[in-house]
């Protein structure tokens, strides 16, 4: 069965109440977790950046967008007593090793690599030595450097799974290239699943899962209004209810490949074929 992920990333704009309805719609939609990221903003950008323009509901600086936007741990630790209350696994994706290290306490079943960070070898290093099964999303990156990480968590014999990717935001369909799917299981020999940021809520993750996407990661939001430029690219309650639908369902109409007769074909059979008999 394909596991469904949902990526509430920072979609919260640092509101724990809207986190928890985030969380909710997941819960009720059937997604099988629930994603955040977790950043030491003054350590990973400069002071430039940070001091730099940028008008938000929060200020007038990058500073003030990006740590309003950013749980602590206490906030957290609600999260995890969320998902724990409505049955729900929760993980995260760092961007610095001390944000990694720091959310260890959480014990959560996975890790995940933000396609940003592939290329951060001290990072994987640091999540591949945990050995949790971690999720490795590869936009933006080369074949090289995907090869560079899998390398890493075959070292520390980490479990993996790459996940295909383009990361724009919103993603145009024609950048999807979906085929990539299945040459990255034939080329790494191990599971590949999809990442996605297109505005369509299930056709292009259902092709996915067509071309052997053993999991899919949708962004999610309450509503794509909201400020953030993850939020156009997200999906609506009613948009997260019609892809774990429709993937549901693949995962039925698919089969085993083995052809067989039905016993709802045998009456047609047989009314259908007298005329040779």
């Amino acid at each position: 069965m394909v596991f469904i992920i949902g990526e509430i990333g920072t979609n919260h704009n640092g509101s724990i109440d809207i986190a928890k309805k985030i969380i909710d719609a997941a819960v009720n939609t059937g997604f099988d977790a629930v994603k955040f990221q977790k950043k030491s903003v003054e350590k990973i950008y400069t002071k430039e950046f940070l001091d730099s323009f940028l008008e938000s509901p929060w200020g007038t600086t990058q500073r003030e967008m990006r740590l309003h936007r950013e749980f602590s741990e206490n906030e957290f630790k609600q999260i995890d007593q969320h998902c724990k209350k409505h049955k729900i696994e929760w993980f995260f994706s760092s961007w610095d090793i001390d944000s990694q290290i720091s959310m260890r306490k959480f014990k959560t079943k996975f890790n995940k690599v933000a396609s940003a960070m592939l290329v951060h070898e001290k990072l994987l290093e640091i999540i591949a030595e945990e050995g949790k099964p971690t999720f490795i999303s590869t936009g933006m990156s080369t074949m090289k450097e995907i090869e560079k990480a899998v390398k890493i968590f075959r070292k520390y014999k980490c479990p993996f799974e790459l996940m295909h990717s383009t990361s724009s935001y919103p993603m145009k369909p024609e950048e999807a290239n979906l085929k990539m799917i299945p040459m990255l299981k034939r080329k790494f020999q191990c599971n590949v699943g999809y990442s996605g940021h297109e505005v369509s809520a299930s056709v292009i993750s259902a092709a996915a899962v067509m071309l052997g996407a053993t999991s899919i990661e949708r962004h999610l939001t309450l509503d794509r209004t909201f400020y953030g430029y993850d939020q156009a690219s997200s999906l609506e309650p009613e948009g997260m209810r019609r892809l774990v639908r429709d993937i549901r369902l693949l995962d039925v109409v698919m089969g085993d490949g083995k052809k067989k007769i039905w016993d709802s074909e045998r009456p047609n059979m047989k009314k259908l074929r007298q005329i040779f008999s």
